[in-house]
């Protein structure tokens, strides 16, 4: 009988290096769930959330196109504590279905759920086998996001703030990557290093 696959929760602040880290353990075997992606298929035209999106924020949530409306939200979710937890609790249940179902098509020693809100949603640590936590400081964060996107820095500085700290992130991992100076090959090692650790076994 095989052993069930290793389940990986992987998790990092905007701008930490966690989708390089995804890829990376992709490369050594690894099935990837991407909940962000997950999301974003769910708020498309016809996707399961749109019915009940419309049902709980009205039509100015939707698009014209049929899809969420993710500027209008945005600002909607950042202004109001009440309406983000409103707007997670139609969309944290059916993106938890989507990623097991797709789990459950992984075949291999280990399935990564990348999970930006792993934290915040307070449901996924029990889903897991171990949680790795991609870090750096947030001046870091603001660079990188701001290199990549474009976005200003007060933008990047919102989105920190409404996720969790660093401590609150770092309290629930298992381990934890310091990605603040490392260079692709440095970063690159200490995935492949971890992952020899977890592949070993229990401990």
């Amino acid at each position: 009988m095989c052993a069930a696959a290793l389940r990986i929760g992987l998790t990092g602040g905007i701008g930490s290096g966690k989708s390089t880290v995804a890829r990376c353990l992709v490369e050594l075997g690894a099935g990837l769930v991407d909940t962000d992606a997950i999301a974003r298929e769910l708020t498309l035209p016809g996707g399961a959330a749109i019915e009940p999106l419309r049902a709980a924020f009205g039509v100015a949530a939707i698009a014209p196109d049929g899809s969420l409306d993710r500027a209008h939200m945005r600002q909607l979710a950042f202004a109001d504590r009440a309406e983000r937890q409103r707007l997670e609790s139609i969309l944290h249940p059916l993106i938890g279905q989507e990623a097991e179902r797709r789990a459950a098509l992984v075949h291999g020693p280990a399935i990564v759920f990348d999970v930006p809100l792993l934290v915040e949603s307070g449901r996924w640590r029990a889903r897991v086998d171990r949680v790795l936590v991609i870090d750096c400081n947030e001046s870091t964060q603001v660079r990188r996001v701001v290199a990549r996107s474009g976005w200003t820095p007060e933008a990047v500085e919102a989105v920190i703030a409404q996720q969790a700290a660093r401590a609150a992130r770092r309290a629930c991992a298992d381990a934890v990557i310091f990605n603040e100076q490392l260079s692709p090959a440095e970063l690159d090692r200490a995935v492949h290093d971890l992952w020899d650790h977890w592949s070993a076994g229990p401990g």
